[in-house]
């Protein structure tokens, strides 16, 4: 018997259309003769649209806004419509979606879901707290700064002078709790530095400054869940000044060297740091590990992405594609890691003795 796979996307996020493209190509790639897919559109207003199982993909990203047209659908349609689906895959990016919320309600409805549970997801979201934990189990970072947008406001000249005598030039201004390179600028002097930190402010009530390092990107894919795997190291190489949303998602101006040409101790290296991290967190299914390498071959992590891009041409599914797991294969192993720690869950007891 066929089971009932939740696909939900799009969402309350600066990162919805990348959750469109997410969609689509896992719907184009999901083996329907295993499951029927129940899509699950979530509007730019925060409404869950869910529509009726399909037996076969859409094909167009227009297809994925149709659920629910016409309707108000809300929570309470997805919980109690047609019964809930037997599984979740919430290809949700950002804010409301990747940063824990919808994880909990998933927990909540004790139902299966694909990917990171609520402390990975949150944590993993806010840069800020990710970087704090990742200190805390010694990992090599840049320098970076981090204030609220109160403090900002009312103590300016006291951070500016904080990251000019704690930074050097450039700096990297960042909303803390965004993905997609989204709110992110590169600052070369105080001035653009006060420009960034006002238009990252405008994404995220916190923000990070970081210290830019003249490094080669390079990321490693982690699946598993008690157990994480790394695939083989690729490469960004960005003909932009550095790796921004355009370069991601529309200009097509980025080029993926996999696998990274890096020596057996710069893999080794990174790939210690990537289960580290995993583990830190507490990660369950998937997370992309970001990785500065400098000439002399030290090793920082940037960040992990505990919701990365996961279209056919993404970055985490060519790595695990070149390291011998195909897109259709790695969309299956996920769907059964969030199984298995559905299972291990239900073995918690919840009275006492």
């Amino acid at each position: 018997m066929k089971k009932r796979l939740g696909l939900v996307y799009g969402g309350k996020s600066a990162e919805h259309e990348v959750s469109l493209s997410t969609a689509l190509a896992v719907m184009q790639a999901v083996d329907f003769s295993k499951y029927e897919v129940i899509p699950v559109y979530i509007t730019y207003d925060g409404e869950w649209r869910k529509g009726k199982a399909l037996e076969t993909p859409v094909k167009t990203i227009e297809e994925l806004r149709l659920p629910g047209a016409g309707k108000k659908d809300n929570i309470d349609q997805f919980i109690n419509g047609d019964g809930l689906p037997d599984i979740v895959f919430p290809v949700l990016h950002g804010t409301n979606g990747e940063d824990g919320t919808v994880q909990g309600f998933f927990e909540v409805l004790n139902i299966p879901y694909v990917g990171n549970g609520v402390l990975a997801s949150s944590a993993g979201m806010d840069k800020v707290s990710m970087k704090q934990l990742f200190a805390q189990v010694g990992l090599n970072q840049v320098p970076y700064v981090h204030f609220i947008r109160s403090q900002w406001q009312e103590n300016r000249e006291t951070y500016l002078a904080e990251m000019e005598n704690t930074l050097t030039w450039p700096m990297f201004v960042k909303p803390a709790n965004l993905g997609s390179s989204v709110g992110i600028s590169k600052a070369d002097d105080r001035e653009a530095l006060i420009e960034a930190v006002d238009y990252a402010l405008k994404f995220d009530r916190r923000v990070i400054v970081e210290q830019g390092v003249d490094a080669r990107e390079i990321e490693v894919a982690v699946k598993g869940n008690d157990l994480p795997a790394c695939s083989v190291p690729g490469e960004i190489k960005p003909l932009a000044q550095f790796y921004d949303y355009e370069a991601k998602y529309q200009d097509n101006s980025t080029e993926l060297v996999i696998p990274a040409v890096v020596s057996d101790a710069v893999q080794k290296e990174m790939d210690d740091m990537a289960v580290r991290a995993f583990k830190v967190l507490d990660c369950a299914g998937l997370v992309r590990a970001d990785f500065f390498v400098t000439k002399d071959d030290e090793v920082l992590i940037n960040e992990v992405n505990t919701m990365p891009g996961f279209t056919p041409v993404s970055m985490f599914p060519l790595l695990w594609q070149k390291t011998g797991v195909s897109y259709p294969e790695l969309i299956d192993e996920l769907i059964e890691l969030a199984f298995e720690r559905h299972a291990e869950k239900a073995q918690l007891q919840y009275t006492r003795d």
